[in-house]
């Protein structure tokens, strides 16, 4: 490795330290309260080591929403192989629920924190500019909506509805599981304390539900 590709590396190992502790410190105690100098002390720099890599706190949180999306497009990659549309759906929300599950932290800033969306609103200058990275995923579920269309599914309805009201629920199933309310609520009323049992069996009834709609 020649002297050029260690400073290269030198300088990925930093700004995936930045992440790391601003993910953990977002997380832990709010946006509000995780400033540029908690981060660095988290780390062992100083706040002047972490402007050489983001010009502000908000840069940090779109990153790490940006890092987030690349890591669920990969999981989601295998899905596009499956040719039968219904099938692919319920991988999509699989996936979805496993991607939830392993990086809790992640799906916490891409879709539970408004701070990543305010940074998008802020910094687009034109009104054709789009949210590139929820787009691509939210496209996928449409596609695979309509494909499901073309063979009987969801009959006379709008294709961005019904994979917003899929999204909708998922996430739903998600957030109440992150938060431990799902746990909660097992506990108390449904006489159940496992979240994994109660989140496959949601989510087993809902894909039931939505079978259904086939003509």
């Amino acid at each position: 490795m020649n002297i050029s590709d260690k400073k290269a590396k030198r300088k990925e190992d930093v700004r995936s330290l930045i992440l790391n502790a601003a993910k953990k410190l977002f997380v832990e105690e709010g946006y509000q309260s995780a400033s540029i100098r908690k981060i660095a002390s988290e780390i062992g720099y100083s706040p002047t080591t972490i402007y050489l890599y983001y010009k502000d706190k908000s840069d940090i949180v779109y990153a790490l929403h940006k890092e987030g999306f690349t890591i669920l497009r990969m999981m989601f990659s295998s899905s596009i192989f499956i040719e039968d549309p219904f099938e692919r759906l319920k991988v999509i929300g699989k996936i979805y629920l496993k991607f939830a599950k392993e990086y809790p932290d992640f799906y916490e800033v891409m879709f539970v924190m408004k701070e990543p969306m305010e940074y998008l609103d802020a910094t687009n200058e034109t009104e054709t500019e789009c949210w590139e990275e929820g787009s691509q995923v939210f496209n996928l579920l449409v596609q695979t909506v309509e494909d499901c269309q073309a063979i009987g599914y969801f009959p006379e309805t709008d294709s961005k509805q019904t994979a917003l009201q899929a999204w909708s629920m998922v996430h739903g199933l998600c957030s109440l599981h992150i938060t431990t309310h799902l746990q909660k609520v097992g506990e108390e009323f449904l006489s159940e304390s496992s979240t994994e049992i109660l989140v496959e069996s949601t989510f087993s009834t809902y894909l039931g539900l939505m079978e259904k709609t086939k003509k």
